[in-house]
This record gives C-alpha cells, structure tokens and sequence, in this order.
C-alpha cells in the first residue's frame, strides 16, 4: 500500500505540474512496477488488449460524431427551439442553456464540446440580456458536465468496460439523474435571478405566434434532435450494440453535415477528421497506462487493501459510501472525468461488492461525482475552460459557482448516493 502511495503520489505532481495526462500515469505505472517488482511483459499485452477491445471501438466514432455534429450549426438551431418554449420567462436564458447542455451532451457525449458549442454563444447573449457574467459563466460549467450523465456519456463507456458492467446498463443509470439534476438547474436559476433588476425579458407573443415559431425552430432542429433517439433507441431495442450504434452515428452525423444542415465542407471534414483523431489517440494513451497500472494494483492486490481499510475506518454502510464521494469527487478534481472512470472502477470496486452495492448503481454514483470534482477547485478542467470562453478571471465567476455546486450538484450526489432505485429502476425495466 505504501508502495502504491508514493507512485500516485508522483503521478499527481506530475500532473499537477502540467505534465499531460498519459506521461503521469505511464510514469506513475512503470515506478509502481518497477519498485513492485511487477513483470512489465505481463501488463503490457493486458493494456493493449483493453484498448484493441470492440467495445473501446465506440469511443473514437463517438468522437468523430461529435465533433461532426458540434462543427454543423446545429447548437444554434437546438438553442432557438429551446428558447421558444422558455424564452418568455425571467432567467429563460438559463434554462435554454441548461437543457441546450444536456441535449448537446446527447449529441457529443463531451462535456468539453458542451462548453465549445453551447457557452460561446450562450455566454454572451446572457450577458448582452442582463445576466451577471459570472452567473453566465458558472451556469454553462456547471451544465456542461451534464454530458457525463446524458448517454452516449463517453466515460459511461470507459467505466462499464473496466468495471465488466454492460454498456447499455451503464448508460441507463445515469439518464434519470442527469435529468433530474438538469432540472433542478432550471428551477435553481430561476430561483436566484428571481429579483435580479437587469434581466431583460422577452416582450409574450400570441399563442398562434409563439406556436408558429416552435414548430419553424423545431423543423430546423429536428435532426440534430432525433440523433440520440436513433442511437438510443436502435441500442435498447435489440437493432445494434453501442459500437454498431456509434458507427450509425458516425453515417447519421455526416449525412446530416455535409447534406442536410451544410454547415460542413468536406475540407472542415478532413480537418475534422484529424481533430478527432489527435483526441482519440490521446485518450488511448491514457487508457493504456491507466489499464497497466489497473493490472499492476490488482496483482498487488491494492485494491482489496483499500478496501480493508475503508472497513476497518468503518461497518456502517452510509459512512462507508459518504468516504467514497469524497474520494470520488478528489479524482474528479485531478484528473479528467475518463481517467477517473477507471480508477473509480479499478480501486472501489471490490468495496461496493463487499457492502452489497450494485455496480450499476455505483456507476451512477461516479457519474455524478466526477462531474462535481469537474467543477470544484483547485483543479476544476470544466470551470477554468468556461471561465477561458468567457474571458473573466476566476474571482468574477467563483462564487456563483460555488453556489450552484452547494445548491445544485452536491444534494444530486446525496441523492442518487442514498436513493439507488434512480438509477437502477430504467435498467431493470429495459434491460
């Protein structure tokens, strides 16, 4: 244990020090083998089985989707069909952008695309409407890790394939949550801006206008909508596995880019192309030294002797679980949300088997958690990344943050934590 310590130890300040992400964990697995004594030849071959698995297959073609249907326009078109229903309303703004996330999250699975698509423009047309810019800025941090929560959730992908739970349950768990936490956004936003002066409201149409103009924004939004009813639907039915349904999304995408939207020529393709590429192979190298060093801790048993110790801490199940969110949201708040998917796979799980957790419902559990630690400082990719498109510094948006995260996220973590029937109950109906 002490061993394992001090290369996760080594790994962090490395990281912390801006070391990318792959070279601290291919550092930090290697000195753990070395001073283990761990046979490098048998965990080599183990991280390059993982990572050549078909079922990892999903995870460049849900990329390359991605960032296909983020480059077509269709953010604008998702965002003017949600401002019709809401746009009427004091802080409608907000709830476009909350639902406009979590519906991007359906599309691209990326909290990072979220905050690139939805808060460059969604930012400003707050601001340019009365909204105190940090406010803006948080509310957009804050719903872009909607994304890891709304399938097809890139890190769901990861986290099922390390943890040997199905794709399709991994996906499930989280869509209630992710909804209910989406909504309780809206209202919180709503709540806070109740008596904010600024906040410029749309002037009501008649309701033959309005309905006018939710079916020209919806007739405009309508493929970029049915994407994740296709990819969800031919999956949950039997039709296709979650690889074959991202290879659907990947024809589906390009289809609708270059011929139906053409808000993409087939140069921006290319360059989309490679774009996603650099991405995919910088995610696998990061996968393929988390799972060397998953290996290692395993042969090691370090994970069984994490769980000795959470024991011995404790028997009582809900002291347990607390531990484990705050563990859970510390990973989230150093590394990225698809590294944490492993670690949260690799190094709790013999401890949720132990008290009798199902593992579906854990998955949930690290779903919300790591996108907490995304936005909690000192770290937090996800906030310093809407603070970067908003141009503020970190002290005009802190504080709004911080109290969407009080008041939002963290009862949501509590919630799915203590209340497993949110996030098995779609399972064990679909599945």
């Amino acid at each position: 244990m002490t061993l394992f310590i001090l290369a996760m130890a080594v790994t962090v300040v490395l990281l912390l020090i801006g070391v990318p992400v792959a070279f601290a964990f291919g550092v930090g697995a290697l000195l753990f083998s070395y001073i283990t004594g761990s046979n490098i030849s048998f965990l080599l071959p183990h991280g390059y089985n993982t990572v050549a698995s078909f079922s990892l297959l999903a995870l460049p073609l849900f990329i390359f989707s991605g960032f296909v249907m983020a480059e077509s326009g269709i953010s604008e078109r998702i965002l003017n069909f949600i401002n019709a229903f809401v746009g009427r309303i004091k802080g409608g703004l907000g709830a476009v952008t909350v639902i406009s996330c979590t519906l991007f999250g359906a599309i691209s699975g990326s909290s990072t695309a979220a905050i690139a698509a939805i808060g460059k423009i969604m930012i400003p047309r707050m601001v340019k409407e009365g909204y105190p810019e940090g406010h803006a800025t948080g509310l957009v941090a804050c719903s872009s890790v909607l994304a890891l929560l709304i399938p097809p959730s890139i890190p769901m992908i990861i986290f099922s394939i390390t943890s040997g739970i199905s794709v399709g349950a991994a996906f499930l768990s989280t869509i209630v949550p992710g909804l209910l936490l989406a909504l309780w956004y809206c209202v919180l936003n709503h709540f806070i801006l109740r008596n904010e002066q600024g906040i410029q409201v749309q002037k009501p149409k008649s309701y033959k206008a309005q309905f006018q103009n939710i079916q020209q924004t919806g007739r405009k939004a309508t493929f970029a909508l049915l994407m994740p009813i296709i990819i969800l639907g031919t999956i949950y039915s039997g039709l296709a596995t979650p690889t074959e349904a991202a290879s659907i999304a990947v024809v589906y995408s390009v289809v609708i880019g270059l011929m139906v939207y053409k808000g993409i020529s087939f140069k921006q393709l290319m360059d989309i192309t490679v774009s996603s590429v650099a991405m995919t192979g910088s995610i696998i190298a990061v996968l393929f030294f988390l799972f060397v060093m998953s290996r290692a801790m395993v042969f090691q048993q370090i994970p069984n002797q994490i769980a000795d110790a959470l024991l011995q801490i404790s028997d009582n199940k809900l002291v347990l679980l607390l531990l484990i969110n705050v563990l859970l949201m510390l990973i989230g708040m150093i590394v990225d949300d698809i590294s944490g998917s492993i670690l949260a796979a690799v190094i709790f799980l013999p401890i949720i088997k132990a008290l009798g957790i199902d593992p579906i419902h854990f998955a949930a559990i690290v779903g919300v958690n790591l996108g907490l630690g995304n936005i909690s400082p000192p770290c937090a990719p996800m906030l310093f990344m809407a603070g970067g498109v908003a141009k503020l510094s970190l002290d005009k948006y802190i504080k709004p943050t911080m109290k969407l995260i009080l008041l939002g996220h963290l009862p949501m973590v509590l919630i799915v934590t203590f209340i497993p029937s949110l996030s098995l109950y779609l399972p064990s109906v679909l599945l």
